[in-house]
């Protein structure tokens, strides 16, 4: 069993996506990731969408495989969204991972991920997969059970979730029971923190609103020693905890996303070393 535990774990790790946010020098974090590997591109207001394109566009000739995210709050309308589209046909990205955003108002009449997907079905698109994110441990400005209801519309139009950020495998898998459960069988991606030194991940995790799954890692053992002594958090745990669940096999669990917050070099060493995925 433990050898069977290892095998899943190396797969989920060597086969995971490594998301990158589009800050200065964020291309040449990406540049060292190796070819292999996915990288997902995000989205934010303070950026605009035409900032992740231009990643999106650095990253596929530099040979990677690419995820972008396009955050419904933030397409002003239907042309700029067969612009958006229009790029990614002709670099050749054939996956795109739908969000609602942060935004607080949107800028133009597309309020949700739903409202992204349905519009595409009408546009001219080479997509094969999209993805579209879940929240095991809730949203805080939505209810349980309107996310519930946003999955559901989502799922005849997707391919895959992406969960967020989490810490607490029995909170994720306990989720997942209950979606399954739901009928929702989208295969699920697990939104994972990158390895990085503690302090910065509750800094990070806090500003993304993760702040009960950052209560329950703090009560871990030997978590303040951790912090005061500036290590790193290391999220093989995790892992193995949502491997050894007994629903596992049956969980549709497809792979891991990471959360690098662009400690990419970090990542990409921890995927190595567990993995042995290539370095670049």
């Amino acid at each position: 069993m433990e050898d069977q535990s290892t095998a899943i774990m190396e797969r989920l790790v060597a086969t995971a996506n490594i998301e990158v946010i589009p800050l200065k020098g964020a291309d040449e974090k990406t540049g060292a990731v190796p070819t292999e590997t996915t990288v997902t591109i995000t989205c934010s207001p303070k950026f605009g969408l035409d900032r992740t394109l231009d990643h999106v566009v650095s990253a596929r000739r530099s040979g990677h495989r690419v995820v972008p995210h396009l955050a419904a709050r933030m397409v002003e309308d239907e042309a700029q969204l067969k612009r958006f589209v229009g790029v990614l046909n002709a670099e050749g990205v054939d996956d795109l991972y739908v969000i609602g955003g942060d935004g607080q108002e949107p800028v133009g009449k597309y309020s949700e991920a739903f409202d992204i997907i349905e519009a595409l079905q009408g546009i001219d698109h080479n997509l094969q997969r999209i993805g579209v994110g879940c929240y095991p441990e809730g949203h805080p400005n939505i209810p349980d059970a309107a996310l519930i209801d946003a999955l559901q519309r989502k799922q005849p139009y997707a391919d895959y979730m992406v969960s967020q950020l989490c810490f607490d495998a029995a909170a994720f898998t306990g989720w997942l029971r209950t979606v399954r459960s739901l009928g929702i069988t989208l295969p699920v991606r697990i939104g994972i923190a990158a390895p990085l030194q503690t302090r910065k991940l509750i800094e990070l995790s806090l500003k993304i609103g993760v702040g009960s799954s950052v209560k329950f890692l703090t009560k871990q053992h030997g978590f303040v020693g951790n912090l005061l002594l500036g290590r790193s958090y290391a999220p093989e745990s995790l892992i193995e905890q949502i491997i050894a669940d007994s629903d596992f096999d049956s969980l549709g669990v497809d792979g891991l996303h990471m959360f690098s917050f662009n400690q990419v070099a970090a990542t990409v060493e921890w995927q190595h070393r567990i993995a042995a995925v290539p370095s670049k």
